[in-house]
This record gives structure tokens, C-alpha cells and sequence, in this order.
């Protein structure tokens, strides 16, 4: 239910901070590691081994990870798993440093970050609501205002810094996010405890892993939320994997154009984060959800066809407002209807869905290019966008939307009418029934 809160706690600007510098890190390597890659491989299912590897942990562990969330203190989870990922970095940037980096090292440094991360985003996703007290509207503004300091910074500030960085020596980016890391784990350090879940020691945590993931299947609304960045990730990584070679062979981009083509899809991103309330309230959230989906296959069809950079940066720019307006309007929608106690499953299950699904992409992408073209996996890409989006509409309506929002007794906040959404939930809270 909406509290009526109008300000951020105190705690929420370290949170911010925290992710900000981390996400800072993260977009220095995420322009750089591809060209570190680069300099050791040039074969495409090489370079998709590396991509992939950083996703396996969700699929061998995202539900597990989930029950272990929902028992562990979400904050201790959060700066013990940045510090992990601090001191693992120091293995590839002591191997630069030595000139024994090899794809193999990369792939593995990939495997254990991701299950760093696979800890710290589900904690983090557990953590925010119970922070600013299940409020809707906050956590839409909050979810907005990290998805835009996050884009700004891994996108738009960090490839640039990224590729500049890279030319000082392949040591140096990584060195940088490995300091990031550690400033992030002792901001989230510092943050205020929040109450713990309700321990269910009777259960076995396999058992409490399941009953996370059969809540969501068995809901059309969530299932429609962790179905799209499923899908989604398939053509996203598909186009990840080979973006830096479709940059150097086809658009004629070096390594410092090739991150201003990432901060192009990052400054979409950041527009797309700052309207997606407001699209919400326009359209709905579930249309809204849907109109950006669209959106984000049709950018990336443009993306396949693109003969110049300046075309290309156009269509990820257009690409990253989808996927920005995205990732604020579901996971804020997420955390108002999911109770406390099953929060963690449920963000790791449909994690799980969508990062389970990215070494599909990861491998499609490398074998299509093998095979075929290095356009080739762009159109792939594009094609099941707009098929995903076209399954998915009706799971994730208008209609299911509000009713969801007031069987959680929370006001139907992203609704096309706003002047009488106050009273609607008034009236709606009294003989709303619980979420199964």
C-alpha cells in the first residue's frame, strides 16, 4: 500500500552512490574486455565463450541464490560480494600485467564475477523495497534514478573511459572497476539495516528455491515480466557478441568509436529511464511495457541494416530508450506486488529466466556469424524481439496490471487515468484478496 512518503530515506543516496561508481567500473570493462578479447582472438565462438560465461551462474544457481537471499542479511550480501568481485579482478589485471592473459582466464574471471553479481543484484532487487517501505511511487522514482545514474555511467561516461583507459595498458580498465567494486562495498557497508526475512527453518532450501520459482510461473502477470528480458536476452547478447566485430568490419569503427557507439545506446538509455513514468502514467504500464518492447526489435533491425556509424549509433540510441523506460517500469511493478518475504526467489527466478537464456544468445550470435554473416545475427535478433513482444502482450496488460496492483492493496499508480486513482484503491483496499 502507498505510504505516502514524498523523500527518500537517508539511506537510499549511499545506495546510490554505490551503484553508480560501481556501474562506472562496469561500463570501463564492458567497453574494454571485448577488446581485450579482441587482442588474443579473433574467432567469433572464442569471443561468445567469454560472453557467456559471465551468465552461467544464473542458470546453475539463480534459484538457490534466491533462497539464500531471502535467508541471508540482503545488506552483508551486497558489500561481501562486491568486495569478492574487488579482490577476484586482481587476477586478470596481475595476468595483463605478466602478458599471460588468455580467453580462458577471461572466461573463467567472467564465470565467478557473474556469481558475485548473481548475489549482489538479487539482494539489492530484495533490499530496495524494504528500504523505502513498499511505497509504489518511490519505488518508481528510485528505480528511475538508479537506472539513470546506472546509464549514465556504465553506458555513457564508462566506454569512453573504458577505451581511453585501454590504451595505458589491458591492466588498467580492469584495475579501474576492481576499485570501483571496493568503494561500492564500503558505501553499501555503511547503509541501514532493514529487517530480515522471516526465517522458515523447516523448510529445506531447496524446497524454498522452488517455491519461489512456482510462484512466478504460476502467475501470467510475472510470468509476462521474466519472460520478455528472457527472450530478450537471447537477441541481446546475440548482438553483444558480435558488436565489436560488426564495428570494426563492417562500420569501420576503431576502439575509441566503438565506445561512443555504447554511449550512443546509453544516452537513449538515460532518456528512456526519465520518461518511463511518465509513459506509465500515459499509456498504462502494461501497454507502455509493450510499446517499448516493439520499439526495442524494430531499433535493432535498424541496427542490422546501418552501412555508417552514425545510423548505427542512431538505432542504439533508440534501442537503449526501450530498454531503459523497461528496466524501471517491471522491476518497480515487481517489488509492489511480490511480498517481502518471497522477494528474493522471485527477482532471482526471473533473473534466472533472463540470464539463463544469454549464453543461447551468446552462442547464436557467434555461430550465425560463423556460418552465415555478421549481420546475420542482428536480423535474428530483431526477429525474435517483435515475435516476444507480440506472445507476451496480453500476459502483461492493462487489465492484469491494476488487478494485480489491487490484490497487493498498492494504488494503480501506472494507469492511464490518474485523477481518481487515490479513490479507486480506498475503495478496491477493503475487499482486495491476498496474492496467492
Amino acid at each position: 500500500m502507498s505510504t505516502g512518503i514524498t523523500k527518500f530515506p537517508a539511506g537510499f543516496g549511499r545506495l546510490w552512490t554505490a551503484q553508480t561508481v560501481s556501474s562506472l567500473g562496469d561500463g570501463v570493462t564492458h567497453a574494454a574486455l571485448p577488446l581485450i578479447a579482441l587482442t588474443l582472438t579473433r574467432d567469433p565462438m572464442a569471443l561468445a565463450v567469454v560472453t557467456a560465461a559471465g551468465t552461467l551462474p544464473w542458470l546453475l544457481f539463480g534459484v538457490l541464490g534466491g533462497a539464500l537471499v531471502d535467508r541471508w542479511d540482503r545488506r552483508r550480501t551486497m558489500w561481501v560480494a562486491d568486495a569478492g568481485r574487488a579482490v577476484l579482478l586482481a587476477v586478470p589485471v596481475a595476468a595483463a600485467a605478466f602478458d599471460v592473459l588468455s580467453i580462458p582466464l577471461l572466461a573463467v574471471v567472467a564465470f565467478l564475477l557473474g556469481i558475485g553479481g548473481l548475489f549482489f543484484d538479487t539482494a539489492a532487487t530484495a533490499y530496495l523495497p524494504d528500504l523505502l517501505g513498499r511505497d509504489p511511487a518511490l519505488l518508481e522514482r528510485a528505480n528511475s534514478r538508479l537506472r539513470g545514474a546506472q546509464t549514465a555511467a556504465s553506458g555513457f561516461a564508462g566506454p569512453p573511459a573504458g577505451s581511453a583507459l585501454l590504451a595505458l595498458g589491458r591492466a588498467v580498465p580492469l584495475l579501474a572497476d576492481a576499485v570501483s567494486f571496493a568503494v561500492s562495498a564500503l558505501l553499501v557497508r555503511s547503509l541501514p539495516s532493514v529487517p530480515r526475512p522471516v526465517p522458515q527453518a523447516r523448510e529445506s532450501l531447496l524446497r524454498q528455491a522452488r517455491a519461489g520459482a512456482s510462484y512466478v510461473f504460476r502467475d501470467r502477470l510475472l510470468l509476462g515480466l521474466a519472460l520478455r528480458p528472457a527472450v530478450g536476452n537471447i537477441a541481446f547478447i546475440a548482438v553483444e557478441t558480435v558488436l565489436a566485430l560488426f564495428a570494426h568490419d563492417r562500420l569501420g569503427i576503431g576502439a575509441f568509436g566503438f565506445g561512443l557507439l555504447l554511449t550512443a545506446e546509453a544516452t537513449g538509455g538515460l532518456l528512456g529511464a526519465a520518461i518511463a513514468s511518465f509513459l506509465g502514467r500515459r499509456l498504462g504500464t502494461g501497454t507502455a511495457l509493450t510499446c517499448t518492447a516493439a520499439i526495442e526489435g524494430l531499433a535493432v533491425l535498424g541496427l542490422a541494416t546501418a552501412q555508417n556509424p552514425y545510423v548505427a549509433g542512431l538505432a542504439l540510441a533508440v534501442c537503449g530508450a526501450g530498454m531503459g523506460a523497461t528496466m524501471v517500469l517491471a522491476p518497480s511493478l515487481r517489488q509492489t506486488i511480490v511480498p517481502a518475504h518471497l522477494m528474493g526467489r522471485v527477482a532471482s527466478t526471473s533473473r534466472m529466466l533472463g540470464m539463463c537464456a544469454a549464453p543461447f544468445g551468446a552462442f547464436l550470435g557467434g555461430w550465425l556469424a560463423t556460418a552465415y554473416d555478421v549481420r546475420t545475427p542482428l536480423y535474428a535478433a530483431s526477429g525474435l524481439l517483435l515475435a516476444m513482444t507480440a506472445i507476451t502482450a496480453n500476459m502483461t496488460s492493462n487489465r492484469r496490471v491494476e488487478a494485480a496492483l489491487r490484490a497487493a492493496g498498492a494504488t494503480p499508480a501506472g494507469t492511464p487515468d490518474q485523477r481518481d486513482s487515490e479513490d479507486r484503491s480506498k475503495e478496491d483496499h477493503g475487499a482486495s484478496a491476498p496474492r496467492p
